[in-house]
């Protein structure tokens, strides 16, 4: 038989590629010919042709609705939502071939999934929630916790959208119209969003690490713990009433300073490339006036990097104070990177800045006749005059030498502290898979990069790629270990850890923590210690294997690579050979009962 399968779900990311492959599999042991379209957000969708739609027999949609339905006009159609094709794809697979009937060509939404046998999932009580998702990086924790929210929200019997915010934007936009009906906001993120349009609303912010990991307990508490705040971005940024027992993680400094890390690395991305890509002509080629070289690292070196320290500075003066606190931080974030206080002396600027604009906002009360200056004239020249005299008087001189003291030790130092900082800053990689710890590390990466010091960065993200490629690894080694869903979740893994996606470890991290993380640590620490030891520098903070297309974007390539492969191999081996056989139940036979 000739069929047609198509799978989309609503963040795209790991569901869509899952359902297309096991799907795929499952077909092909029946003996069927197939042709796979695939709706993501990773890629633009390749649909199939005209001949595939013309020849084939049968079309099955794993989807809430049938994408360019007109294409399948008299064409035997199967459609029915995704969650529903990966517990058991073969069944899947028979259902529609049982049930498929002509398709008359219109658009069409497939059911809900079957809600599980709790009150929750009665129609009288199913509840309206829209959410909001979005990580530092926006490229995996945030699609990948918008997921786990559709599936577990439906799965309560709740109907629910997602938007996600990731590093293209806003996507999967929730409407005035789904807002004004909904019951209750959902706000996982780690990053200050705009959360003004929610206002009246009933809203529950956690991570999206706690969306993750635990997807259906946040739907839940979501439903029981949300709350009308009283003020806009204020309050998820430091209003104790906001929310229910969130600590400093989920709504104080760490997240001020992962909003400014999120504004800054498209500026450190782009800048590490175009300063890679001016070495394709030699490496001191740019130093030649008029060269192509040398306006690749203008753009670079001299405007990117340049607004490096300033837009984060900016920006954790905004996730702490709003707009008015964007001019006066990036004012601090100038002078500290003309003082020399580098990023240590902008993430200073940028507290100093936004707490500022806030306690001005806050405390500062004039009459009503000129009230409407405060914003654009009061707020912005005294926090700039309180954080700009701070930065040069007070704060910018001890924080420029202490920052040319460690960037002269790094620089400096023997090949032992080389392997020491390596070992530390390739566990710490691997510890929580893109949690708080992570997020460190990387951060202390990035931030050398403006100091010219890119052997951290090179460690870092070596380390990082470890966990998802081990998992990989792992599954492909001892087959028997794992059950069908964990095998595929292993290539998938594979495959992100190649792209530096370290989160693509956190599923076989939840299931088996106390053996997936120890050696994860193991093989990180091993990999940063050797990249450290190779004194391999890397110019771009982002990107993977992929930036080794790029010349000079690595100095030593084939070293970088070995680094990775030893600390892939030694935890994909060792987990291979410590993790317990597969269970009696599957967990796709557990999900289908």
């Amino acid at each position: 038989m000739k069929a047609i399968l198509i799978t989309a779900c609503p963040s795209g990311v790991a569901t869509t590629f899952l359902a297309a492959r096991r799907l795929e599999q499952a077909a092909q042991r029946r003996g069927w010919q197939v042709t796979v379209e695939m709706h993501g957000e990773l890629e633009p969708p390749q649909p199939v042709s005209e001949a595939d739609v013309r020849d084939a027999e049968l079309v099955i949609v794993a989807a809430d609705h049938v994408p360019e339905a007109s294409r399948f006009a008299d064409k035997r159609l199967f459609q029915a939502p995704i969650a529903e094709a990966l517990p058991d794809p073969d069944a899947f697979l028979s259902r529609a071939e049982r049930e498929a009937e002509l398709f008359a060509g219109g658009d069409t939404v497939a059911p809900q999934a079957a809600p599980t046998s709790t009150a929750g999932g009665d129609d009288d009580q199913s509840q309206r929630i829209v959410a909001v998702t979005a990580c530092p990086t926006g490229v995996a924790h945030t699609f990948m916790a918008a997921e786990a929210l559709e599936e577990a929200g439906r799965g309560l019997g709740h109907h629910i959208r997602v938007e996600t915010q990731g590093s293209v934007g806003a996507q999967n936009q929730l409407t005035e119209a789904e807002i004004a009906d909904a019951d209750v906001v959902l706000l996982a993120c780690d990053i200050e969003v705009d959360d003004e349009r929610f206002a009246g609303k009933r809203i529950y912010r956690t991570s999206t690490g706690n969306a993750l990991k635990k997807a259906r307990q946040t739907v839940q508490e979501a439903l029981d713990e949300a709350a009308v705040e009283s003020q806009g971005s204020a309050a998820g940024a430091g209003d104790k009433t906001a929310g229910k027992g969130k600590s400093v993680k989920d709504k104080g400094v760490y997240k001020h300073l992962l909003t400014g890390v999120s504004f800054m690395l498209p500026m450190v991305v782009a800048g590490g490339l175009c300063i890679a890509l001016s070495f394709v002509f030699g490496i001191e080629a740019f130093k030649e006036e008029g060269t192509l070289a040398a306006a690749l690292m203008q753009i670079g070196g001299d405007a990117a990097f340049a607004l490096m320290v300033p837009v984060l500075a900016g920006y954790i003066a905004y996730s702490i104070a709003d707009r008015p606190g964007i001019a006066p931080g990036m004012i601090g974030g100038m002078l500290a990177s003309n003082i020399g206080a580098g990023f240590i002396g902008g993430i200073l600027a940028g507290f100093l800045a936004g707490y500022a604009a806030k306690a001005i906002t806050r405390y500062l009360k004039l009459p009503a006749s000129v009230e409407s200056l405060k914003p654009i004239l009061i707020i912005p020249l005294l926090a700039s005059l309180f954080t700009g005299l701070v930065m040069i008087y007070i704060i910018g001189t001890p924080v420029a030498g202490l920052l040319n003291a460690l960037t002269s030790f790094l620089d400096s130092m023997g090949s032992t502290n080389a392997v020491l900082l390596g070992l530390l800053l390739g566990g710490m990689m691997c510890v929580d898979m893109g949690g708080p710890v992570n997020k460190a590390a990387y951060t202390f990466g990035v931030g050398l990069l403006s100091s010219e010091t890119y052997a951290p960065m090179a460690a870092i993200m070596a380390a990082g790629m470890v966990p998802p490629l081990a998992m990989g690894i792992a599954s492909m080694l001892a087959k028997r270990k794992f059950d069908t869903t964990e095998r595929e979740g292993g290539k998938a893994a594979f495959v992100l850890g190649l792209c530096f996606i370290t989160e693509g470890a956190i599923p076989f991290a939840a299931k088996d923590p106390l053996r997936v993380l120890p050696v994860c640590i193991i093989g990180g620490a091993v990999t940063g210690a050797l990249s450290m030891y190779f004194g391999i520098q890397l110019m771009a903070p982002h990107g993977g294997l992929f930036v080794l297309l790029i010349p000079h974007a690595v100095n030593l390539a084939l070293l970088y690579l070995l680094s990775i492969a030893v600390g892939a191999v030694i935890a994909g081996v060792t987990y291979a050979v410590i993790k317990p056989g597969a269970s009696a139940m599957p967990v796709e036979e557990k999900v289908a009962s």
